[in-house]
């Protein structure tokens, strides 16, 4: 992929949980006619769960890849527009550390060791390490470096070895006569003087580690030889006593103030609902970000919250809230396709939404191929085609239409795949469930409803052989019934539909399930089963029965 597709911003196509043909198949093929007709945007198919056996089959069968997973579409911390604050060493100096932060308008820096996240230091940091320090031990505690030193004074190194350290001693301002000197002058220490030759002279013999000498004076070579004799490092700079005085704290390197331990550092992948509530608590203004291999990508504020990438979508297939991937309401949702009831799913603005009383949302999709004038690739062509045979049962279901029909049959000449015989191998690969386990068949194709109050779930399997549907049955009812109280609903049914003999047996679960489900298709109670002849279709026919009389029952 060149770096264009890259910089495309995504929108994502999805269906609803627990897919089918239509939902995944409608997805891939809206996908690409909006690419055709779109190159700004890069729309990606996804799912929001696992592909079934007959849908797997479809997508061997015309050489679709499966869409994108996507658990939920909450925001995370890669859809902020993170602040790419550069970070710094340890061994920086706060002088340094102090002007990249004031230029840059920064005020937390990152301390980074080959990538990895160390530590923190705040404007606060060195303002404290600035105006609170009173230890003239400090210098050597921090460990400075000496390069450091020289370039926090503009300084020039006359004697010694840049690269080493001032790691014992005081540091001394020495502005009285030699004799009083020698009472106070330790061995390790550093002298900041003047041009006095006598001081000079003093200080290195007393053992001083290092001599800053001020005013740019002169250095004379006994001084220097004298120095390289005891070991001693001899600096000179053009600042006067008391600015060395007051600049050679801010020589030390921030990694003796920044903060190591119980870093609040947040992650590419964290949620930024989670990651509001821990800025709250924590006094920091930014926060570095981590990735997935625990690199130090960028900087984070609750400034850069206000200015969140919500992830777009287009849902086909479907208009329920319940049926929706999980976190719908952190994203923004562009487009809608669908050829079920209007349900709950709000909007914050107005968006497109096409919805059509056909059979499959694939019939939608082809239509729209011929509005655009957008040709149709053989396997898109077989992926509609499938979704189609799918969705109307091979065109048994009372959903399909005329539309419908036609639309399957122009597909399946593009594509050139004769509809009966690639129907019944369909059907029987997605039957097919006697590796699968309970809950996987459960699973499969299984959606939640809401009809005044009353919350309930239905699933469904269709099959062309009634002794599979035998074996499904024993699996399922055990399962369902020891599950029961886990699901987020007051009824679940199951449909076990036989294509060829166009029936289904309704399995009921619940408190008042039966009760509804007699009711809803005048079913005496001594009828044990639940045998529903001449009805294969869970959104025209199930439903619809379902929502009539649940819209006369009080909670």
């Amino acid at each position: 992929m060149d770096n264009m597709e890259l910089a495309k911003k995504p929108v994502y196509i999805v269906g609803h949980k627990n897919p089918d043909t239509d939902s995944i198949c409608s997805a891939i093929a809206y996908a690409y006619l909006k690419n055709k007709c779109d190159d700004t945007v890069k729309y990606i198919p996804a799912r929001t769960g696992q592909v079934n056996q007959e849908t797997q089959y479809v997508l061997r069968a015309f050489h679709a890849e499966h869409p994108v997973y996507l658990h939920n579409v909450m925001t995370d911390v890669r859809d902020i527009d993170m602040n790419e604050v550069e970070g710094v060493t340890e061994d920086v100096s706060l002088k340094k550390a102090w002007h990249l932060m004031r230029d840059r308008g920064d005020v937390t820096v990152p301390v980074i060791d080959d990538g990895k996240l160390t530590g923190i230091i705040t404007i606060g940091d060195i303002a404290n390490a600035y105006m609170d320090v009173y230890d003239n031990c400090i210098l050597s505690r921090a460990r400075t470096s000496y390069k450091n030193i020289l370039e926090t004074l503009d300084a020039q190194m006359i004697v010694g070895d840049e690269d080493g350290y001032f790691d014992n001693g005081e540091v001394v301002i020495a502005t009285a006569n030699p004799d009083v000197l020698e009472n106070y002058i330790h061995a390790g220490d550093m002298v900041i003087l003047g041009n006095r030759y006598e001081t000079q002279l003093c200080a290195i013999e007393m053992g001083a580690s290092c001599v800053i000498i001020t005013m740019g004076a002169k250095i004379s070579k006994t001084i220097q030889i004298f120095a390289k004799e005891h070991n001693c490092i001899l600096i000179s700079t053009l600042y006067d006593t008391a600015t060395v005085a007051r600049l050679i704290n801010q020589s030390m390197p921030i990694g003796y103030f920044m903060k190591r331990n119980k870093l609040t550092a947040f992650r590419v992948t964290d949620k930024t609902e989670d990651i509001k509530a821990i800025m709250k608590k924590k006094r920091y203004h930014d926060f570095p970000v981590l990735d997935e291999e625990d690199r130090y990508v960028g900087m984070v504020s609750r400034r850069n919250l206000l200015n969140l990438r919500k992830k777009q979508l287009i849902l086909v297939d479907h208009n329920e809230r319940s049926q929706t991937i999980d976190g719908i309401d952190y994203a923004e949702i562009l487009e809608i396709i669908d050829h079920h009831r209007i349900g709950t799913l709000e909007t914050v603005t107005p968006v497109y939404f096409r919805n059509q009383p056909l059979g499959c949302t694939a019939t939608i999709i082809y239509q729209m191929y011929q509005e655009k004038g957008i040709a149709i690739p053989k396997n898109i062509a077989g992926l509609m085609m499938s979704a189609i045979i799918s969705d109307t049962l091979m065109f048994h279901s009372p959903t399909v239409t005329e539309i419908d029909k036609d639309a399957a049959m122009k597909l399946s000449e593009i594509c050139g795949v004769e509809i009966e015989s690639f129907a019944m191998n369909m059907f029987g690969a997605g039957s097919s469930l006697g590796d699968k386990t309970a809950e996987e068949i459960f699973n499969q194709d299984y959606k939640n409803f809401s009809v005044n109050g009353f919350d309930f779930s239905v699933g469904q399997i269709n099959s062309m052989n009634s002794m599979e549907l035998d074996a499904i049955r024993e699996k399922l009812k055990p399962y369902i019934e020891e599950h029961m109280s886990e699901l987020p609903v007051e009824m679940c049914f199951f449909m076990l539909t036989n294509i060829v003999y166009e029936k289904t047996e309704l399995l009921c679960f619940g408190e008042r399930s039966k009760e509804l489900a007699r009711e809803a298709f005048k079913i005496h109670k001594s009828q044990k089963t639940i045998e529903l002849r001449n009805l294969v279709s869970r959104k025209k026919q199930l439903i619809p029965a379902f929502a009539s009389v649940l819209q006369q029952w009080e909670k």
